[in-house]
């Protein structure tokens, strides 16, 4: 779906118009993707509530500036996935678009 790494921060929301092996086009309508900020919304939430255990558990809750301090950074390190993801997600869900096996490609036994 996507040209770049994830990694690559300067181009990782670019994406191809169509897929390579069965022609979809990834962009079903204009202006589909505002809705994965929900999904996007969702996915930082869920972040935000598993760190927020995970200090309190393992770090005996700190002072909450520990909390802001570590959500933010681990949400800004997160950030170019959970855009992917979101992505991906909405494209599945609210898409019409399905995974079919039988068009992936095998892989090459040649040397």
């Amino acid at each position: 779906m996507f040209r770049y790494s994830v990694w690559n921060l300067a181009k990782f929301d670019d994406m191809y118009e169509t897929c390579s092996v069965c022609g979809q086009h990834y962009e079903p309508e204009v202006g589909f993707y505002w809705g994965a900020m929900y999904v996007s919304y969702g996915f930082s939430v869920g972040i935000v509530v598993l760190t927020g255990i995970g200090l309190y558990f393992l770090a005996g809750d700190p002072p909450v500036w520990v909390y802001v301090t570590t959500v933010a950074a681990v949400v800004l390190l997160l950030t170019p996935m959970m855009f992917r993801y979101a992505r991906a997600v909405m494209l599945y869900l609210f898409g019409g678009i399905d995974y079919d096996l039988s068009l992936a490609r095998e892989p090459s036994l040649e040397a």
